[in-house]
């Protein structure tokens, strides 16, 4: 894992043979990631993959529905 700053780092990880992927413990607390949470995984072809708390998703949604 490379650190940036306390709000950002690096980290490679592999994907193994049932297309998983482990979210290293770094991340898991930083975004406060827990067993059972659940994650939107997005994607675009141009920019790549995003995971997001499904919650913090949600959020966002309904905030961009009302402004």
């Amino acid at each position: 894992m490379k650190k940036v700053n306390d709000e950002k780092f690096i980290v490679s990880v592999k994907v193994g043979p049932k297309g998983q992927i482990t979210i290293p413990v770094e991340a898991r607390k930083m975004f406060d990631i827990k067993e059972g949470d659940t994650l939107m995984v997005m994607g675009d072809k141009k920019r790549g993959i995003a995971l997001l708390k499904a919650d913090l998703f949600y959020s966002i949604m309904e905030d961009r529905d009302n402004g």
